[in-house]
């Protein structure tokens, strides 16, 4: 579990062919000689386990199921990612439960400079636009932002300075492809709701037929 808070910028050293998928080698001195092997770690909103660590590198395996369906297949040797470690138990949440399982790969389709800060415009997927919702909550690369608008195929978010400063939205342009996780709770909620209509059409389904032995 994560929070979306980037605690530093990787920078992919290496990409080796690992079955389906890849080996990515990342140099990130401020995090890798804290890390232990096994530990969870967030690159760019993507979850991975570390199975190499060393005082300024870890490496990680994406399958080939994370490699299709994020931006991890698009990334080359020299590319910068977002960094955050799994979170500790008792430690403040500061942005969001963030679970590191990206739900779809969204685009930029425009930005908007307003000083000090900027605007960006996602475009994303229908089905996983059901799931965003105004003053809500989305991680976009890994980073926790809050949704300013919607349409019926975009959303757009405010950026800070500091977050543009800290992350790799700040060199973010349009047409770049962007990581996205819906908010965990919006997911979930969907689904029960889901289910509720299905129990609601059931027993609409059997009333009928009550009533057809009945006539």
């Amino acid at each position: 579990m994560f929070t979306g808070i980037i605690e530093a910028l990787g920078r992919i050293t290496a990409v080796r062919p690992s079955g389906a998928g890849s080996d990515l080698e990342i140099e990130v001195p401020e995090i890798a000689r804290h890390l232990t092997l096994g530990q969870s770690v967030a690159v760019s909103g993507v979850c991975l386990t570390v199975t190499q660590c060393g005082a300024r590198r870890f490496s990680a395996t994406a399958v080939g199921e994370t490699m299709r369906r994020t931006i991890l297949g698009f990334l080359r040797v020299g590319a910068i990612v977002n960094i955050e470690r799994g979170l500790a138990l008792g430690e403040r949440l500061d942005g969001h439960l963030v679970q590191g399982h990206v739900d779809g790969v969204g685009a930029v389709s425009r930005i908007e400079r307003t000083p000090p800060g900027m605007t960006l415009h996602v475009e994303l997927d229908r089905g996983l636009m059901h799931y965003v919702a105004p003053k809500g909550s989305v991680a976009v690369d890994g980073v926790s932002l809050t949704v300013a608008e919607i349409s019926d195929a975009e959303f757009s978010i405010a950026v800070i300075p500091h977050t543009l400063e800290v992350t790799t939205l700040g060199e973010r342009k349009a047409g770049d492809r962007v990581n996205i996780e819906v908010d965990l709770l919006a997911r979930y909620l969907a689904r029960l709701l889901a289910r509720e209509d299905t129990k609601g059409e059931e027993r609409a389904y059997i009333g009928r037929g009550d009533d057809d032995d009945n006539a």
